[in-house]
């Protein structure tokens, strides 16, 4: 259902921490014009954990009229707090999402059948296709392919992004439950070896620097064109590595500040690159040229 090059979208802010919708506005744009398939507003990349809810709504609204029905747009809705989780995902649906990314529970760290039960209950309550979102080094909790597995045979749970960086997790659930629910890469890195075992494509941090080249290798690799797929792989190795040598979206906004694009603010309790790092990012910025 939702596949190919997406982009788990930043939320720009102003130096006082509000929320640039202006800004937001013309990232989106960027991303349409690159050939981005689907866009994911609020996920962890968009700062999720420090939006309230009225910033949440303004960011998921401002995308859907953006995007205005040229692509699908699935609203990061996911809490730690099942209630909550029911009560934006609503919220997403009302505004006309496509669909919801709901990560798994954090901090809490539930039993695997307390994940289970937690969505479950998302996607009883809320009528829209569910991607699950399996990030174990921000939630504390893998969720282990058995549990994707007895997910997967509800209906309206349509696929997982897997950052747990195991493909051979990844693997098992496509082996076994490939039918019902597609898998999708969560880490940029590991776009080429989870879609050459069948995910479907790759919700992506790099995308909003590089939209354009993440697109063509996913290109690349749905038309079996595996040769350009690697070589294409191997050039963004340390691009994608130097998007997490500081806690994700700090790079990825200092990234867009270089390029003119947007501010780099973040909000508390994440803070502007160490120097050390920054020099270290400037310096892969001018080897690919985007600087």
């Amino acid at each position: 259902m939702f596949a190919g090059s997406m982009v788990a979208i930043v939320t720009p802010m102003n130096s006082d921490g509000s929320v640039n919708e202006e800004k937001f506005r013309e990232l989106v744009e960027f991303q349409i014009e690159n050939g981005t398939d689907v866009i994911v507003p609020c996920g962890t990349t968009g700062e999720s954990a420090t939006l309230d809810y009225e910033e949440h709504d303004r960011v998921i609204k401002a995308c859907i009229e953006q995007v205005n029905g040229r692509i699908p747009v699935i609203a990061g809705t996911g809490s730690n707090s099942t209630a909550e989780a029911i009560e934006i995902s609503r919220h997403a649906k009302e505004m006309g999402a496509d669909g919801l990314l709901l990560v798994s529970p954090y901090y809490n760290k539930p039993s695997q059948e307390g994940i289970y039960q937690h969505y479950k209950a998302v996607a009883e309550a809320v009528a829209l296709p569910q991607v699950l979102y399996n990030v174990p080094g921000r939630t504390g909790m893998n969720v282990l392919a058995e549990t994707t597995i007895r997910l997967a045979e509800i209906d309206n749970i349509v696929a997982i992004k897997e950052a747990s960086g195991d493909v051979t997790q990844a693997s098992t659930i496509i082996s076994q439950v490939g039918d019902k629910i597609d898998v999708l890469a969560g880490d940029d890195f590991l776009t080429l070896p989870l879609m050459a075992v069948g995910a479907k494509g790759i919700i992506s941090v790099s995308a909003n620097v590089i939209p354009k080249e993440v697109k063509h290798m996913v290109v690349a690799i749905q038309e079996g064109r595996w040769d350009d797929a690697r070589k294409m792989h191997l050039h963004m190795l340390d691009f994608h590595k130097t998007m997490f040598i500081e806690s994700n979206p700090v790079p990825t906004k200092t990234s867009l500040e270089l390029m003119g694009k947007a501010g780099k603010h973040v909000r508390l309790p994440l803070v502007d690159m160490q120097p050390a790092n920054l020099q270290a990012l400037k310096e892969v910025l001018r080897h690919y040229n985007l600087i």
